[in-house]
Parts: C-alpha cells; structure tokens; sequence
C-alpha cells in the first residue's frame, strides 16, 4: 500500500472566483506492471444513497479530464455502459464489491458484453457537493429610476469524492483516491448583483482526475 496526501490552495482572480482549498488522499494496493494495450476504462457513479447521489456531470468531467490529456486511454461514457449493461448497474443490482462481478459474468449475455467493450478498470466514484452556510440578504426593487439590487451574499460549497479502482481481470480492488474541496462564493450587489462563484466541484474534478490518470498512466 502506498498512501499519499497532497493539500492544494486555489485562488485565482479573486474578483472573478472565490476560493477554494482541496485536499487528496491516494491510495495504491497494487500496480500491474503490464500496460492495457486496447483496453478499456469506465468510470461510474455510485447512487445506492438516498439523500444524494454521484452527480452524472461529475462523473463525465472526470471521464473528460483523463481523456484529454492522454488519447491514448480509452474511457468509455457512463451512459453509454449502463445502456449495454442494463439493468445489471442499475443502483438496485449494481455490484457492491469485486467478487460480485462473478455472478455478473454467469449471465452470458453481460459476459459478451464486458468482453466487447474490453473493460480492464471500473472506477467507481462515490461522494457529492453540498452548498452549506448561506448568509447575507439581498432587496432588488424599481424605482423612478429604473430596477436595481443592493445587499450581499455568502455561502460554502463543499466536495467529497472518494474513486475505488477495481482491476476487472483479477476481480480485485487496485486503488482508492479521495478528495475534498470547499470555498466561500459571493454575491455582493449595487444595482446589478455580481456572482463570484468558487469552482469547488471543478476544483474536486481536476484533483480526482489527475490522480487516476496518473495511476492509469503508470500502466502505459
């Protein structure tokens, strides 16, 4: 196992964007010294929880981020998957561990399927961003001399994203990363109200991204 940690800073044109702290805790149980060669990578949203769910356009941003900075892993959409594999990862019947996916492939039809699309990692992304600690008031009115706001806002966003890698030719778990972000965004307002937003989830995605990548990277 070799655990890392690495804390990052963000605030960048303040006037523009709040700022954001993110945090990554990288796990690696084991590093297949082979490359996947014409394999493929899925990365999928956990949804088994009932007060949140793995936000879809987290998942892409991730699938996006590996993909366009490095062509040559193949990463195969989220949608696309599920459509294939329905309703086999559908969030009642979705496995919960490596060795679930035995009883998958017992199933021929999932079994040509995997073997079609040339899966050799699953990567599961649980977690969600919150928005918390909203204050300030805002009045916007029309007057004589035309509409107008005036007050200010606030409020914290905060990610929590944790990636469990599974290696789906040895039904085994090869990895885990988890990343937390958070940051004050503001709404400060005289007469036009002016939002400067903290790219929390953005932030949480890049973090996240550049770990697995640098994890699938390894195997070229």
């Amino acid at each position: 196992m070799n655990p890392r940690r690495l804390i990052i800073g963000a605030c960048l044109l303040p006037w523009l964007a709040g700022c954001v702290n993110s945090t990554v805790d990288q796990m690696v149980f084991n590093t297949p010294g082979e490359g996947i060669g014409d394999a493929s990578v899925v990365i999928l949203g956990r949804r088994h929880a009932s007060d949140y769910e793995t936000e879809p356009d987290f998942i892409s941003c991730v699938g996006s981020h590996i993909s366009s900075r490095d062509e040559s892993i193949s990463v195969i959409g989220e949608l696309e998957f599920l459509n294939a594999l329905y309703p086999w990862f559908e969030p009642r019947t979705a496995p919960l561990r490596p060795a679930d996916l035995e009883r998958l492939l017992e199933h021929k039809d999932v079994a040509d399927t995997f073997a079609t699309l040339q899966t050799q990692y699953m990567i599961w992304i649980d977690g969600s961003t919150v928005r918390n600690d909203s204050a300030g008031s805002m009045t916007c009115g029309i007057g004589p001399g035309g509409a107008g706001c005036f007050g200010f806002g606030t409020w914290s966003n905060d990610a929590n994203y944790e990636a469990t890698i599974w290696d789906f030719s040895n039904r085994a778990e090869v990895g885990r990363i988890s990343t937390t972000a958070s940051g004050q965004s503001y709404m400060p307002a005289v007469v036009v109200p002016i939002p400067i937003i903290a790219p929390v989830q953005g932030t949480a995605c890049d973090s996240i991204g550049d770990q697995l990548l640098e994890f699938l990277s390894e195997h070229y």
